[in-house]
């Protein structure tokens, strides 16, 4: 039998973890780096956001159900989708998030990707003066406030652990040093390796319709670097209403403008029998709808991060993915209905998906959450990693 003492010692010089998830959207990323520190390091699961709402599929409730104790709850979203309400919600956060890490004072407190929100507890812990560790710097979205917000919390950060070697070098161009800097790949993989994925009978109850024929898959968000967030939304839905094929529709992400997108997506549905609105498909199951997809439409990043692990094809519209690093399955088309048509028939073709036999994922092979742990476990916590030197060396 375990002796009590030399356990509680052992927990107590462990690197202590605050992790942040805010929505179904990174919890799928974070969730494998979470696994590979149970008996590595303390952790401590901040859930907030998207995650709280009924609206959006209470998805708390999946994160206790994968065995998750969770350390503090931290509602922030605006009842409404404005940017005015995205503004209030980083307010908002910045105070529960201060709230939350005050009272766990963690060695180190880990972020992930671009969302707006992930500002406020990366200003909290700044104030704190509490290192950072950030996942998936490095990247390109120039469509999107996420682009900001992603170089912004490069900056505030003081571990980078980023997707690929490009997006290394993107962070150290921006002047951080290196030994800060270490390339991991994109922890979503990791499910493909780890996970069973459902099978197609149990992704068509989770959905709710047969995947014979297989389905476009679509998942567009407002392109939040417009002054009209959903202008490029407005072109890409009328056009994928003219699809013949059966559509899966997943919810948008909650930026400005994601009401308008919601409606558009509902109006369709209601419109032909073929089409159906999903508000949260977890991970696995959405992991599992497209491999029984034809291709995945909109402008979601998991088009260009995760979909190439499985060769499935992808017509990205507009500007919001613009500049992030592409694999062969992508198809860019502006938001132009012509185009947009053009570029789904292109992806829905045998001859195309047959030129992506053997392709590679750029944002690596399935291991990233083993090496992001690695990373974390490498560096100590104090003063040497809070302080930054300027122009990085």
């Amino acid at each position: 039998m375990p002796d009590p003492d030399s356990a509680t010692a052992m927990l107590a010089i462990m690197k202590h973890v605050a992790v942040v998830t805010t929505s179904r959207a990174d919890w799928g990323h974070v969730e494998p780096v979470l696994r590979a520190m149970r008996g590595r390091m303390r952790t401590s699961l901040l859930v907030g956001g998207a995650h709280l709402e009924p609206r959006f599929g209470l998805t708390i409730e999946a994160v206790r159900a994968a065995g998750y104790e969770i350390a503090a709850k931290i509602p922030f979203l605006a009842a409404d989708d404005s940017d005015r309400g995205m503004g209030e919600g980083i307010g908002r956060g910045v105070v529960g998030f201060t709230e939350a890490l005050d009272q766990l004072r963690p060695d180190l407190l880990l972020l992930i990707a671009d969302r707006f929100e992930m500002l406020a507890p990366a200003a909290a812990a700044m104030a704190l003066r509490i290192p950072i560790a950030h996942i998936e710097g490095g990247e390109i979205s120039e469509g999107a406030i996420d682009q900001q917000v992603r170089d912004a919390l490069t900056k505030m950060s003081h571990v980078h652990l980023v997707p690929t070697q490009d997006a290394g070098d993107r962070v150290v161009a921006m002047g951080e040093e290196l030994w800060r800097v270490h390339v991991t790949g994109a922890p979503s993989l990791d499910h493909l390796r780890l996970d069973a994925i459902p099978e197609q009978a149990q992704v068509e109850a989770a959905i709710g319709m047969p995947l014979e024929p297989p389905p476009v898959v679509v998942a567009f968000h407002p392109t939040t670097m417009h002054r009209d967030t959903v202008d490029e939304a407005e072109v890409f839905f009328a056009a994928i209403e003219q699809c013949s094929m059966p559509l899966v529709f997943c919810f948008p992400n909650a930026d400005a403008g994601y009401a308008r997108i919601i409606a558009m997506a509902e109006g369709i549905c209601e419109r032909r029998r073929n089409a159906v609105l999903r508000v949260n498909l977890d991970h696995l199951h959405y992991w599992g709808l497209l491999r029984n997809a034809v291709c995945l439409a909109g402008n979601s990043s998991s088009g260009i991060m995760e979909a190439a692990s499985i060769a499935l094809p992808v017509v990205n519209v507009g500007i919001r993915q613009q500049g992030r690093t592409r694999a062969a399955n992508i198809i860019d088309a502006p938001a132009e209905a012509t185009a947009i048509r053009a570029a789904i028939g292109e992806a829905c073709s045998a001859d195309f998906r047959a030129r992506l036999e053997g392709m590679v994922n750029p944002y690596g092979d399935g291991h990233a959450a083993e090496a992001i742990v690695a990373a974390i476990e490498s560096v100590t916590p104090g003063e040497a990693l809070l302080i930054k030197r300027c122009g990085g060396s």
